[in-house]
């Protein structure tokens, strides 16, 4: 992976592992559709104008509206709310700690869908050392909850895990401003009913209100914007293993800011969590072409043979020269 995966990749999971916090504080206060209104309203105001300004954006909308509305389903309107909806009953360590099995059904979702980029033991491996850091690391908060929480965390992980296959096969060609600010656009429409319906009837407290801002500023639109990124510079199936970091981030944000205590287990699981990720995102070997002559080891060639000359003689002595260039019938070259 190149330094700037490694960035994004580094600055995606931490971005993506305090939302959780946050959506914790505001949910108590506000309902989770005035969560997401106010996430999804915040992010759009600040992206669209930039969106705009770089023109083609109604063209944009008209030629992919098909696939962007998959995404704004898939990705934003229904797993932000049932993962909101979720924290009313979960903990938020708790749902960030289940989120972490993106990578798992991200994997099988791209098999699903006909992806035929090659895992390698190599990557498949730190995929399941990455889960069983995150095994580790949730034992311990798997506490209280019921049957609809966890499964809207399911739902919401099936969507993090699809959303990312839609923008890479269908998207990749479309600008990130171009694709989030409609998507924020349209989800803030689309939840502005709702949240007039639960308005609070008081003022929140500055937390909530800090909260809801930061998912907006924050988690919304500058984590969508390197979202994005990452997955045009390391493809859609590594890009959910930050799900990996995400829960490691939410702990290490409790122990430093909440005074939570960090334990041997969480130590483990965080060796675990960062090992697997590293593995995860490696990129697989390539595979060696057996020459009949050089034998199994023998290197791919590096350009192509020269047209006239058998391959196995090209791989023994190079490429022959250029040819001399012939006479027309004037005589010059």
């Amino acid at each position: 992976m190149t330094a700037r995966g490694w960035f994004l990749f580094s600055l995606m999971g931490v971005i993506w592992g305090i939302p959780y916090l946050m959506i914790k504080v505001a949910v108590d206060e506000v309902s989770p559709s005035m969560v997401v209104f106010a996430r999804c309203a915040v992010g759009a105001l600040l992206l669209l104008p930039l969106a705009i300004r770089q023109g083609g954006l109604w063209l944009t909308i008209r030629t992919h509206w098909r696939p962007m509305l998959a995404f704004a389903c898939i990705e934003i309107m229904g797993p932000w709310f049932t993962l909101t909806d979720a924290e009313r009953h979960l903990s938020s360590s708790t749902a960030g700690l289940l989120i972490a099995g993106v990578p798992i059904v991200g994997v099988v979702a791209a098999r699903y869908f006909g992806d035929t980029e090659h895992l390698g033991g190599r990557r498949v491996a730190g995929l399941l050392i990455g889960l069983a850091g995150v095994g580790v690391l949730t034992v311990p908060h798997l506490t209280g909850g019921d049957a609809r929480s966890l499964g809207e965390v399911l739902l919401t992980v099936i969507g993090y895990a699809t959303a990312p296959l839609i923008a890479a096969r269908r998207l990749k060609d479309v600008p990130t401003l171009q694709l989030i600010a409609p998507c924020l656009t349209l989800a803030t429409l689309v939840y502005a009913p709702a949240a007039a319906a639960t308005w609070p009837t008081s003022m929140p407290s500055s937390g909530a209100l800090l909260s809801l801002l930061a998912l907006g500023v924050l988690c919304t639109a500058v984590a969508f914007v390197a979202f994005l990124e990452l997955i045009k510079e390391i493809g859609p199936t590594r890009s959910t293993v930050i799900t990996y970091v995400n829960p490691a981030v939410a702990v290490a944000a409790g122990a430093l800011f909440l005074n939570e205590s960090f334990t041997a287990t969480i130590a483990v699981s965080f060796a675990l969590i960062l090992a697997g990720s590293v593995l995860a995102t490696m990129a697989s070997a390539p595979k060696v072409q057996a020459d009949p002559v050089l034998g199994a080891s023998a290197p791919k060639a590096p350009t192509a043979p020269v047209p006239g000359r058998p391959a196995r003689q090209w791989l023994r002595r190079g490429p022959a020269p250029a040819p001399r260039p012939e006479r027309d019938e004037a005589g010059a070259r």
